[in-house]
């Protein structure tokens, strides 16, 4: 009855439903004691606003999906609901919002992962085989730099072209990637990225959620990020796709380790997923012995892949020597004295009527004198082929559907919440604006929760729009 009762509000009494809002939320308590203390240090006079205020303000701008503050400070002059709501007196300035941004972004950091502890037992209640589940990718936050703008690059574009035409070997566009410069001349820390299959000068970003796309780590990857990982690759090639999958593998280990140091009281995750940039060796290794992951869902990336074994195909799937036809996967075995192991049989192999529990072979040029193939597989010995669950089976393509979760919610983050639309190319406000879409996303799974409505988990923002 509480979700009727909401959606009446915001229908018919928008103030009803910021109280309602409001009283399911308990900012106060969910605001780090750190941030308090810094926020409310003698400044030589008195601040004249509340801490919960701008939270409040940057919140709902988010929530209501207004892009910038600007916008939203216009809409407080025109609605008292609303200023009462953030708990303003009169209406602050742009450069207030701006300063609050700047002087406080690592302390949304702290409350974000305060954040993160308190929505944990709520997604394990919610779903338990799915909360158990860790995916990664990383994104970009695009800066408002002159090297955005689609001229920089048509006017470079359009000279190599033009050298192209007097050798045609030349390729206009490798020329273009390797002649631009690595940052933005405003900002070096907005560096060139190969995005969403296209250039552009941002902030680089990694986010892990969980398997129902709530975010559970946010690593914003500034100059404090990498004087603490110092290991982290840049490096720039004449091959952008290139580039990233060595930039997106290198920021994994790092990201795991900063996310299990903040978080070592959960309980540990079982199944990572992520996507092809992240299928080497050595990284299947790290995911199973320093964190501990039973299944990687990774899929294999041909450009990392020597010349494939005559019995398997690219999933690790034993083939027929003879036709090349994928063996048929028929399930796990081993025990407490013996290794895991994947049992395959021939694909033209039938079970009989008899009883027996083998089937028998009904190949007419059979590869064995037996009465049926039989192919078992020691995940143990190449932990990229067999990474705790069968590639290429039917298992493997329902887990790794769920690696779209993580790009859903980046996407929330920056078209819902605005991240995409920011207007500034400083880096400090970058961090402070995707770590509050991330606190307004996981505010919004607490409001569903107290409200007793979880099919609202992902976004308060669904509650306006229902």
């Amino acid at each position: 009855m509480q979700i009727i009762h909401v959606r009446r509000c915001l229908k018919n009494d928008k103030s009803n439903f910021l109280q309602t809002l409001k009283e399911h939320i308990e900012l106060p308590r969910l605001i780090p004691k750190e941030f308090r203390t810094a926020f409310y240090k003698t400044i030589g006079r008195p601040r004249g606003r509340t801490l919960e205020s701008f939270i409040w303000f940057l919140v709902l701008k988010n929530i209501i999906g207004i892009p910038n503050d600007s916008a939203f400070l216009t809409v407080l002059m025109l609605s008292r609901e609303l200023r009462e709501f953030c708990g303003f007196d009169a209406v602050p300035e742009a450069w207030e919002i701006t300063t609050f941004r700047k002087d406080f972004a690592d302390y949304l950091v702290l409350m974000f992962d305060n954040l993160v502890d308190e929505t944990e037992p709520v997604c394990r209640e919610l779903d338990p085989k799915k909360a158990d589940y860790l995916i990664y990718d990383t994104t970009g936050v695009k800066a408002n730099v002159a090297e955005n703008n689609p001229k920089f690059i048509e006017t470079k574009l359009a000279a190599a072209k033009k050298a192209a035409t007097k050798n045609p070997e030349l390729n206009p566009y490798a020329v273009v990637y390797s002649s631009l410069p690595d940052t933005a001349k405003a900002n070096p820390d907005v560096k060139h990225q190969y995005i969403n299959g296209h250039f552009c000068y941002a902030h680089k970003a990694g986010v892990i959620t969980n398997g129902i796309g709530i975010v559970r780590h946010i690593a914003f990857f500034d100059k404090a990020f990498k004087d603490k990982h110092p290991d982290i690759i840049e490096q720039k090639t004449d091959n952008p796709a290139l580039d990233k999958e060595i930039s997106d593998s290198a920021s994994l280990k790092p990201v795991l380790s900063d996310f299990y140091a903040k978080h070592s009281h959960f309980k540990r995750y079982k199944t990572f997923i992520a996507d092809s940039s992240f299928d080497s060796y050595d990284i299947y290794s790290m995911l199973r012995d320093d964190f501990h992951f039973d299944r990687i869902c990774i899929p294999i990336n041909p450009r990392n892949s020597a010349s494939a074994h005559t019995d398997f195909d690219i999933n690790g799937t034993p083939v027929c020597p003879k036709d090349k036809i994928p063996f048929t996967f028929r399930g796990l075995s081993g025990g407490k004295n013996r290794s895991l192991r994947f049992k395959y049989i021939c694909p033209k192999s039938v079970q009989t009527k008899t009883g027996s529990p083998n089937p028998i072979c009904t190949c007419h040029t059979p590869c064995t004198k037996n009465s049926y193939k039989c192919v078992y597989i020691y995940p143990h010995k190449n932990l990229r082929l067999y990474p705790g669950i069968p590639r290429g089976t039917q298992h493997w393509d329902n887990l790794y559907r769920h690696r779209t979760l993580v790009e859903r919610t980046i996407n929330i983050f920056k078209d819902d919440f605005g991240v995409a639309h920011r207007r500034s190319f400083s880096t400090t406000t970058a961090k402070a604006d995707i770590f509050l879409a991330g606190i307004t996303q996981l505010l919004g799974v607490l409001f569903a929760y107290s409200i007793k409505q979880l099919k609202f988990f992902k976004s308060v923002r669904k509650l306006f729009s229902a």
